[in-house]
């Protein structure tokens, strides 16, 4: 008699549908299909709230009032300066390399000079979150500038969070639609429940590492085509089209040859992601503003056909990428950006892992051979 067959494990590839754990920084409401940040509809956050008014939110669960906000503020820009050794180490870095070596690097390295660097409690997190939320933009910028060939610029603490980085990355300050827009860009990126690179970050900060290994592992996750690198690949996909009159008949190839069109579909969004009509009313506006919609129109051709033929949706990077070209941001400039966002949502799931921490340790299905003696060299062939 023979035992029986061990059953096949249900293989979730991607793990799509496991369900890892519990949140309570956001989720996609079924009944409405919005994106919600600790209960708000982000596309009513982006309309009514500042940048630092969601980041006060999802690291303490409610909006903050004008006092709280005050402080936030306060606080944020007067940590927005880096070290001397750290901008030495920018300027070391290869002039060709990606921003977003660029920030992953930059970011570690802020790990081994931060005071609490040893230091996982809540509160020593949160003041590292308050640091990196602070001192991201200002790396971004200056390993942009210098591998532009040109000197870093100080931040500004008397600028708002978006204003500063205009003013890091171009020296100068918009008009408050370019702005605005910037900031609704922002509030959209910051948080997506368990995404690629929140549950890196989780998943680091399950072994019991802190806050800059946790953010580095989910930067470098980032940066992949399939997760934000996306919205430079829209710009790309958009660049290489040039003008509204090829937009359809290159798109018809795509489909042809069964290559992916960048900036479509969502894996948690059943009907369009709920992110990006707001994105796609500013970057309308920033079209209105720059004086060229031709960005806008080959975008619209693009959904239209989309929606026509494959019944796929944009998702938020399609109207982000064009809206950041027409701030004036050169294209490896876009994920990054990212980054500065999202390093919002990252740490409010830090924190919450460690509050209730489990090591992260999936199973593996065996599918190679079975356990077997080394061969002598002789009979290797």
């Amino acid at each position: 008699m023979t035992d029986a067959p061990a059953s096949e494990p249900d293989i979730r590839k991607g793990l799509v549908g496991v369900v890892a754990d519990v949140t309570a920084v956001s989720k996609v409401m079924p009944e409405t299909n919005s994106l919600t940040y600790r209960g708000y509809a982000v596309q009513d956050l982006a309309e009514e709230c500042s940048f630092e008014e969601v980041a006060y939110l999802l690291w303490n669960g409610e909006l903050p009032n004008a006092a709280q906000l005050s402080a936030f503020r306060r606080e944020e820009a007067s940590q927005r300066s880096i070290t001397p050794a750290l901008l030495e180490v920018i300027r070391r870095f290869p002039r060709d390399a990606h921003p977003m070596d660029a920030i992953r690097t930059a970011v570690s390295f802020m790990g081994m000079e931060d005071p609490e660097v040893a230091d996982v409690s809540e509160p020593a997190t949160r003041r590292k979150a308050m640091r990196l939320l602070a001192k991201i933009p200002t790396a971004i910028a200056a390993a942009h500038r210098i591998g532009k060939g040109m000197e870093p610029i100080a931040p500004d603490a008397s600028l708002a969070f978006g204003e500063n980085f205009f003013h890091l990355v171009f020296g100068k300050v918009p008009q408050p639609e370019v702005v605005k827009a910037f900031d609704v860009s922002l509030i959209l990126y910051a948080e997506h429940s368990f995404n690629a690179s929140t549950f890196t970050a989780r998943t680091v900060a399950s072994t019991g590492a802190d806050l800059h290994g946790a953010i580095t592992a989910g930067i470098a996750a980032l940066k992949g085509p399939l997760h934000g690198g996306a919205n430079e690949a829209v710009m790309h996909m958009l660049t290489e089209i040039g003008d509204p009159s090829r937009a359809v008949e290159w798109l018809q190839s795509r489909f042809d040859h069964k290559a992916l069109v960048m900036g479509f579909g969502h894996r948690v969004y059943k009907n369009g992601d709920s992110r990006v009509p707001t994105m796609t009313k500013y970057a309308e506006k920033m079209a209105e503003v720059v004086g060229d919609r031709r960005w806008m129109e080959m975008s619209r051709l693009l959904a239209a056909e989309m929606r026509a033929k494959k019944r796929i949706e944009p998702n938020l990077d399609f109207p982000a990428g064009p809206a950041y070209h027409l701030m004036g941001f050169d294209i490896p400039l876009f994920t990054p950006i990212f980054v500065a966002s999202r390093i919002t949502g990252w740490a409010a799931h830090v924190i919450e892992q460690a509050a209730d921490n489990r090591l992260i340790r999936p199973l593996s299905h065996y599918v190679g051979e079975a356990q077997r003696p080394v061969p002598p060299m002789s009979a290797r062939g």
